[in-house]
């Protein structure tokens, strides 16, 4: 059984109850009661009715959910994760099943002792909606990037004041279609009716997208990394990310308002820059579930390096290395296959694609607009001449006097020139064509395991080729230049390289490509210096080892030197 030191230790460490005071996080550790389940045991029924907020003491336990014959694990839960706080507000039914996946020790608060707590620790309310809320946004969403071994700890939106802020510049414009009626009345006409329905209508759509376009932007914690989701409808959608293990400090800055209505700017500086969730609710909070998930990392980091260490001194003395017993895996319904694509399907869709990935090497090229800019000519003389060629079919097919093709006595065999040469004049149009598309297609970016590398290739000339390795990167910057590319999101990734630079020119989602860059060499430096940890430690290993074996001989001689008399 815990003691009540254990439990505010414990407590203390979990966001949901970063601003209680001292007196509050020992009336919540009173109110605990430890619960233990063995491996395999049901915590949670879905589906079942209950009122008890959960925390993992110790121990580990899946997330799963039963939908339409099919089990499918949305969590793995361990120690300072909690579960079954949104039953607590809704009073709904449980929507998932808890499953301990080993031993597991829980400390469960029971719904009477929740409403008790919240009158004497009203701190505790917001808190617990904010989660709640983010864990339903989350089931609503279900991110396709998220991988398997990824679990989603926090989702928002920016503030609700932001839009509201932004709707304030269409609503005044409803200022000038009022007018116009106005005005219609006045001198007694319908056009000027007729202008304000239809400025009206272009307003409303300028609302409808400000508010799709609020709901489309998210901030995501994960138990990996910390995402910001960026998309503007009908135009682009991006993603940018840091790993957990790269964050080096997180900040939260406001303004006046933003005290005022509780929110603001959690700044997240990482090793490769920075990424802000900005304008997001409850911005302390925010920075706090960021906070204990990167100290999680860094506590996992160290005992992964304490376990490496201990079995490379017991390799050395011959000793087999030790095991942490490894969760045990909650079978689920079997995946449905996917149908393999078709050859033809995989060439046309590698056609205009902005990005390939081929085992560890990812392919960019250019964005399409830039496709667009090379090849709008031949393509609009293309139509002219397609057009022509086609209306000219359809005048002598309609037309009697006119022979498309045939035979005429007194002149003989017959066909139209123009629909005889306006094919032909197509040729080198489409020769231009194929030209500029095999010279975008041929202008491309690559990121691979252990090199940058920037290939701008002439079709039937030159090929120019810059690289760089991973290691070598001394910093990365994106930029969208220009209304297109902020609309169309396209820019430039800048890789400094010792004293020159790489440009990934005009590529799509250019903050994306970034992360991307950086992660790579985030895992190329990782990998680099975990090597040189192995050596480190397989050396330290050896030390360590041969005093072992040799400590008997050691504390002999420092007997023999203490006692050099011994009767």
């Amino acid at each position: 059984m815990t003691s009540i030191p254990e439990r505010v230790a414990f407590i203390r460490k979990i966001h949901l109850f970063v601003d209680l005071s001292e007196n509050d996080l020992n009336d919540v550790a009173q109110a605990l009661v430890d619960e233990t389940y063995e491996t395999g045991a049901k915590i949670i029924e879905q589906g079942a009715q209950g009122n008890v907020l959960y925390l993992v003491f110790r121990g580990q336990a899946n997330v799963i959910q039963r939908k339409n014959n099919r089990e499918d694990v949305l969590a793995h839960l361990v120690s300072q994760d909690y579960f079954g706080e949104e039953e607590l507000f809704t009073k709904r039914p449980r929507t998932a099943s808890i499953v301990a996946a080993t031993n597991v020790q829980l400390l469960a608060l029971h719904g009477e002792k929740v409403e008790e707590l919240l009158k004497r620790a009203p701190a505790l309310k917001p808190t617990l909606e904010v989660v709640v809320n983010s864990h339903r946004l989350w089931r609503h969403l279900r991110f396709k990037w998220v991988r398997e071994d990824e679990d989603v700890y926090f989702v928002a939106r920016a503030h609700p004041i932001l839009m509201w802020v932004s709707l304030m510049r269409p609503l005044a414009a409803l200022i000038i279609p009022l007018g116009a009626v106005a005005w219609g009345f006045l001198v007694n006409a319908n056009w000027p009716i007729a202008v304000a329905l239809v400025i009206t209508l272009a307003i409303a759509a300028w609302i409808v997208w400000i508010v799709v376009d609020h709901e489309n932007d998210y901030y995501v914690v994960t138990s990996q990394r910390v995402v910001w989701v960026e998309k503007v409808v009908a135009f682009f959608d991006s993603r940018t990310e840091a790993p957990l293990g790269t964050v080096l400090s997180v900040s939260v800055e406001t303004d006046y308002l933003g005290r005022i209505f509780d929110y603001g700017n959690v700044i997240i500086r990482t090793y490769v820059g920075k990424i802000s969730f900005s304008h997001v609710g409850r911005p302390r909070l925010a920075a706090r579930i960021i906070e204990e998930y990167w100290g999680r990392t860094k506590e996992q980091n160290l005992v992964m390096e304490k376990d490496a260490m201990k079995n490379a001194i017991r390799k050395r003395l011959g000793i087999p290395p030790s095991q942490r017993p490894p969760a045990v895996v909650i079978e689920t319904a079997a995946t449905p296959k996917v149908r393999t694509p078709s050859a033809l399907s995989i060439a046309l869709s590698h056609v205009f694609s902005l990005k390939l990935e081929e085992g560890e090497t990812v392919t960019y090229r250019k964005h399409t607009f830039v496709l667009l800019q090379q090849v709008w000519q031949p393509t609009l003389i293309l139509l002219g001449l397609l057009v022509w060629w086609i209306g000219r079919m359809i005048f002598l097919g309609t037309n009697e006097e006119q022979v498309l093709f045939g035979f005429t006595e007194g002149v003989g065999w017959q066909i139209d020139s123009l629909v005889l040469s306006l094919p032909v004049l197509m040729l080198p149009i489409l020769g231009w064509w194929i030209y500029q598309y095999w010279d975008w297609v041929n202008d491309i970016f690559q990121v691979t395991s252990d090199q940058v590398v920037d290939i701008d290739k002439k079709p039937f000339g030159t090929e120019e080729r810059r690289a760089a390795p991973l290691e070598g990167i001394i910093s990365t910057e994106s930029k969208r230049i220009g209304l297109l590319g902020n609309i169309f999101n396209f820019g430039t990734v800048y890789i400094a390289v010792g004293g020159s630079k790489l440009e990934f020119q005009d590529i799509f989602d250019p903050a994306t490509v970034q992360s991307d860059i950086d992660r790579r060499r985030m895992a190329r430096q990782a990998a680099k210096a975990a090597a040189a940890a192995a050596g480190e430690r397989e050396r330290m290993a050896e030390w360590i080892a041969t005093y072992h074996m040799n400590s008997e001989e050691f504390r002999g001689e420092q007997q023999k030197k203490n006692n050099p008399n011994p009767e």
